[in-house]
Parts: C-alpha cells; sequence; structure tokens
C-alpha cells in the first residue's frame, strides 16, 4: 500500500491532472497546497527517486495530431519467444502499448498485446503488416481488434481518499 502524507495527497490532487503551464509550475503548485516551491521540487525528486514518478513529459493529444486510427493487436507467440518478439515491437516508435499477459485459454490463445496508431488507414494497415512479418516465425494465430468509439479516455488517477 502506498503511504503519503497530507502534504503528498494534496500536491497529487492538484498536479495528476497535469502541472500548470506557466513559467513556475512547481510555485503555483505550491501556492495551491500551502508549500514553498523549494518543498514541492523536494518532494517530486523523492518521489522520483523511490520510483513513485517516472518521469515529467508532455502528454500530446494524438487525435488532435491527426493519429485517428489505431488497432489493438493480438498476438499467440510461442512462449520461449514471446518476449524477443515483444521487444521487436516495443521498438516501433508507432507502437504505445506492448504488453505480455497470460492466455485464457481455449477461448483467448492470445499472450502478446500490441496498440498501434496511424495518420491513415493505410499506414496503419502497413504497420500491421510489418508486425505480422516480425513475428511469423514464432506467431500461431494473431487478430486485429478495431477502435469503433472512445467511451473513456483518461490517464490513471490515484485515488488520494478525497483530501
Amino acid at each position: 500500500m502506498l503511504c503519503l502524507t497530507t502534504q503528498e495527497r494534496k500536491i497529487i490532487e492538484v498536479t495528476q491532472s497535469g502541472l500548470p503551464v506557466t513559467a513556475r509550475p512547481f510555485a503555483e503548485v505550491a501556492q495551491r497546497v500551502g508549500l514553498t516551491e523549494k518543498e514541492v521540487i523536494e518532494i517530486f525528486r523523492h518521489w522520483q527517486a523511490t520510483g513513485l514518478l517516472r518521469r515529467i513529459a508532455l502528454v500530446p493529444n494524438h487525435y488532435r495530431a491527426g493519429y485517428r486510427y489505431n488497432l489493438m493487436t493480438v498476438w499467440d507467440i510461442e512462449d520461449h519467444h514471446v518476449d524477443t518478439v515483444g521487444e521487436l515491437f516495443a521498438a516501433l516508435n508507432w507502437v504505445s502499448h506492448c504488453y505480455r499477459r497470460p492466455r485464457k485459454t481455449p477461448n483467448w490463445p492470445y499472450n502478446l498485446f500490441a496498440m498501434i496508431h496511424a495518420t491513415s488507414e493505410e499506414a496503419l494497415n502497413k504497420q500491421h503488416q510489418q508486425l505480422i512479418e516480425l513475428s511469423a516465425p514464432y506467431c500461431r494465430v494473431h487478430d486485429a481488434l478495431i477502435s469503433r468509439r472512445i467511451l473513456k479516455k483518461t490517464g490513471f488517477r490515484l485515488d488520494t481518499g478525497g483530501h
């Protein structure tokens, strides 16, 4: 279980949807939670050192950037080759997510999942074909799950206990 101080919970509440876009975002966060800018920066550094915070980064909206086509691809890869194929897929810049997961046989034989994004259906099909070719020596069966409509799209949010 994650043990956070009250101050840390407040910081998470005001930043997990994004840092303020200002010249001094940590100063603004500090003002909102009743700390100094230096204290907020120290907390972020502590989170980074302990692995709670992976990085601070820009998260573009890929739909607004023109990447309106996506495909969740699923693969039944021989177990002793799944990590190798997963690394090949993950190295491609148009693969946004790549996961190894347990099969749920007999109806769901897939153990590797890769989400791909493109600006056109033609580009998406070429990318999918490239994954098929990369995995061919080790793949028994694969499929593609097409998104029809976004029902919810948010990043993960920590439950801060309503503080």
